[in-house]
């Protein structure tokens, strides 16, 4: 019995030594297959490349409109890459705006390979690429993302001033969710990222909208209110059906109306 004990502990300290080193490869699951692209949808675009700070380069898709109302840089979850989040990109275009839909390093046609601080230089590779590039005053740029996206884009809005910031399904912290999926694993004390984005939002001052769907059990609606919670007016918090993967602006065309209803009342968009 006593061996039995000290392998199985022996077992447990090998499966945490495991969850350490190859954490980024259990939080990040990118794909290099582009399956679709916008064009197939009838919407036009431009292929971009946008260069980080730190020497990598980025794919990107810019839809751009005549007369837009603004810009959108959209920031997709964990998992796949741009093509996967045509519906997103089409669904903000409706609205009136432009829309930029970046890669993470690493992710689709992105070189490198992913991690938080690299991450938030994309974001800002994304949003020099639109206010400098572009010339779009920040007044008019949206910020908006999606489960590890809309960490992202806490991120980004912390640091500068848009228009507005959309937060969809998104953690209080990452360590959060992976105690929730590892519960019996000490994942709070063994994750190095931490996209702590409850301890950032109350710093944001743009109108922020967040939206979660009321059956998402990988991230469950509750860190969706604690986060509006720790948020600053103005704020809206918008209830959707849905788990993880259905759940938030694309659940329900209502749900994009009301988000531009907040941009162009709250945010003057």
């Amino acid at each position: 019995m006593l061996w039995g004990l000290v392998l199985l502990a022996g077992g447990y300290v090998v499966l945490c030594a495991g969850v350490f080193l190859y954490q980024r490869r259990l939080i990040y699951r990118p794909s290099r297959t582009i399956h679709a692209s916008p064009r197939d949808r009838g919407i036009p675009c431009e292929d971009v490349r946008i260069r980080t700070a730190d020497g990598q380069t980025l794919a990107a898709w810019h839809a751009p409109q005549t007369s837009a109302r603004g810009t959108v840089i959209f920031f997709h979850g964990n998992a796949g890459n741009i093509s996967h989040r045509i519906g997103e990109l089409a669904a903000w275009r409706s609205l009136g705006f432009s829309v930029l839909l970046p890669d993470y390093r690493g992710f689709g046609a992105s070189s490198g390979a992913p991690t938080e601080e690299g991450l938030y230089e994309d974001a800002e590779a994304a949003w020099r690429w639109t206010t400098t590039t572009r010339s779009v005053g920040a007044d008019r740029v949206v910020i908006a993302g999606r489960s590890l996206g809309g960490a992202v884009a806490i991120e980004l809005a912390r640091r500068h001033t848009p228009a507005a910031l959309v937060a969809e399904s998104t953690f209080t912290r990452l360590p959060d969710v992976a105690a929730g999926v590892y519960p019996f694993l000490p994942v709070r004390w063994l994750l190095c990222e931490r996209f702590a984005s409850v301890e950032k939002i109350g710093a944001i001052r743009c109108p922020k909208v967040i939206l979660h769907g009321v059956e998402d059990a990988l991230i469950p609606i509750s860190m969706g209110r604690a986060l509006f919670a720790a948020a600053a007016e103005p704020k809206s918090f918008i209830e959707t059906p849905g788990d993880h993967a259905d759940g938030g602006l694309l659940s329900d065309p209502r749900y994009v109306g009301e988000v531009d209803e907040f941009l162009r009342r709250v945010a003057g968009l």
